[in-house]
């Protein structure tokens, strides 16, 4: 198997065309079609969950596939929006829900939330950058966390932004070499100790994430000889899920939804 560095490298360089390639691919280019020739007819969040077809391909697009169950749920995320405090996409930890509720904004703009380009190209475009990630790592996880953490490091604020993504979690414990038990400590201290490793805004500067990853491929390679495609199915699924401000304590998702029915605390 080619080492992670080498495939990575390789991979990054052709970003743009294998996307293109992807987009083109009869079974991507057909559920894009109907998501875009649909979508405009979608007046609401309820409307939008019992959409089979619309709803797994926003859900796919937004990294959530392994949420599609949680119908309620979503629903909820999509109807309460962000502006709010203390709405279900602002309580939830995982930026996730609120690039979801950001995209497909109801609560703001109610009727017209679909016509936005955002909703209708730009989740195209994410349902494309997705596919072709999974496809990525499929012989190589550490691949496709490399270039999940190339898509999102950028937009960090803070090492609390970290936190809230076991994925990119892994890639900068895998890069800092830090310890087993990390993840048991307080989320505060987690969160501090991470900001005296590293800036995370300085992830918004090309240079900068590609020398972190280069660290982080080399090290993976050495951790990891043969890749997992089982792993990152646990690090984007809803083990990710918590309550609470500022990155706290995750929770598991029987928790989420329990906290969902018992309203903001």
């Amino acid at each position: 198997m080619t080492s992670t560095t080498l495939a990575f490298e390789a991979i990054s360089r052709r970003v743009p065309q294998a996307l293109t390639s992807v987009s083109k691919r009869p079974d991507v280019s057909r559920e894009s079609a109907y998501f875009l020739s649909k979508i405009g007819e979608v007046k609401s969040a309820a409307a939008l969950v019992n959409d089979p077809r619309l709803f797994n391909f926003a859900m796919r697009a937004f990294g959530l596939s392994d949420l599609s169950y949680a119908k309620a749920m979503i629903r909820k995320v999509l109807e309460q929006g962000i502006d709010q405090p203390t709405s279900l996409a602002n309580r939830l930890v995982d930026q996730r829900f609120k690039d979801l509720a950001q995209t497909f904004n109801f609560e703001r703009y109610g009727e017209t939330a679909t016509t936005f380009s955002r909703a209708r190209q730009g989740t195209v475009d994410r349902y494309v950058r997705l596919v072709f990630e999974e496809e990525a790592g499929r012989d190589n996880e550490g691949v496709r966390l490399a270039l999940n953490f190339e898509r999102k490091a950028g937009q960090l604020t803070s090492a609390y932004g970290l936190l809230a993504d076991k994925a990119l979690m892994t890639v900068a414990t895998t890069a800092l070499q830090l310890p087993n038990g990390f993840n048991s400590f307080d989320v505060d201290k987690q969160a501090k100790i991470l900001a005296s490793r590293v800036n995370v805004r300085d992830f918004a500067t090309a240079e900068i994430r590609e020398k972190f990853l280069r660290r982080f491929t080399a090290i993976w390679d050495i951790s990891n000889p043969i890749g997992s495609s089982a792993a990152f199915a646990n690090l984007s699924g809803s083990s990710a899920i918590g309550i609470g401000n500022r990155g706290d304590i995750g929770v598991n998702l029987l928790q989420a939804i329990q906290a969902i029915k018992r309203g903001p605390r």
